[in-house]
């Protein structure tokens, strides 16, 4: 797999990211900016090996999902300052752990899910035909 050298920070630390491509194999769309997403924080759901978590599949936030995502013990929508995390709330749109929106959905709590911006390293965990089922920027 072809991997780009990409800034994380503004600390010089340096992390191989696995090449920027969508669900399309087409280039990687941000996510979002505000609130600033993704696993490396430069909005878009980027991942590499270190993302134990692939934040890969970019979300519009809904109230349903961010009580699910608090009752299952991740709690989006508080703000955590000390981290630069203003919380989420409903509309926003978010990079999710693959996993935990397979879990959504097999709860059926799933938000949608903007096919353009999410990686296509999520297709290792959820398969392409239900993210078509949830699909927001598609017809």
């Amino acid at each position: 797999m072809e991997k780009n050298n990409r800034m994380a920070d503004n600390n010089s630390t340096q992390y191989d990211m696995d090449e920027s491509l969508n669900v399309f194999n087409e280039p990687l769309i941000p996510c979002s900016n505000d609130p600033v997403t993704g696993f490396f924080r430069d909005g878009c759901c980027n991942t590499n090996e270190e993302d134990v978590g692939s934040h890969t599949v970019c979300v519009e936030v809904t109230q349903k999902f961010l009580e699910y995502s608090r009752f299952k013990g991740n709690d989006l929508s508080t703000p955590v300052p000390e981290f630069g995390f203003p919380g989420l709330k409903p509309g926003d749109a978010w990079c999710l752990c693959a996993a935990r929106w397979l879990e959504a959905y097999e709860a059926d709590m799933a938000p949608r899910v903007f096919l353009q911006r999410t990686h296509k390293r999520a297709l290792e965990i959820v398969p392409m035909e239900i993210l078509n089922q949830y699909a927001k920027d598609l017809n």
